[in-house]
């Protein structure tokens, strides 16, 4: 389900985003478009991303998601409609890599948590998802790549 998890110091990398705050129900009608909405911005304004795209969640709800869905970029983007420049913070966090289908990813956190809950480490409020290879890379879900961070405090 998830890989032995490691603890690394992450560097601050500029991004180019797009705030969402959504019912979990709506996630999958949301998601998608708003990937698209971004690439098309990055491609007008001629940035190519330097990652896969992530969903940097600041804040945690059984009932929402309020997140930035990005890509880190090489330079900075001008706003355009929704997409904002952004960053992934520089952060001691705990990762770990998932591999298998986007509906594995509340288990493989529970387990991810187990893990740090086992250490005694202390999460920040924040988290985010690297969708390393997914439905854009592979029709197979078994091959999809997420990789989970947890900033440590």
């Amino acid at each position: 389900m998830i890989s032995p998890p490691q603890i690394v110091q992450t560097q601050a990398q500029p991004a180019a985003v797009i705030h969402l705050k959504i019912p979990r129900s709506e996630m999958m009608k949301e998601f998608g478009p708003a990937v698209g909405e971004l690439m098309a911005a990055l491609t007008e304004q001629g940035v190519a991303p330097t990652s896969a795209v992530f969903a940097h969640h600041l804040t945690t709800s059984a009932h929402y998601f309020d997140f930035e869905l990005g890509v880190t970029v090489a330079s900075r983007v001008k706003p355009a409609g929704r997409v904002n420049p952004g960053e992934l913070p520089a952060a001691r966090v705990a990762r770990t890599i998932y591999t298998g289908p986007y509906e594995g990813l509340f288990g493989a956190w529970g387990a991810f948590d187990e893990w740090m809950n086992a250490r005694g480490l202390a999460k920040a409020p924040d988290l985010w998802e690297v969708y390393e290879t997914g439905p854009q890379t592979t029709p197979d879900p078994a091959g999809w790549r997420t990789e989970l961070n947890r900033p440590l405090v």
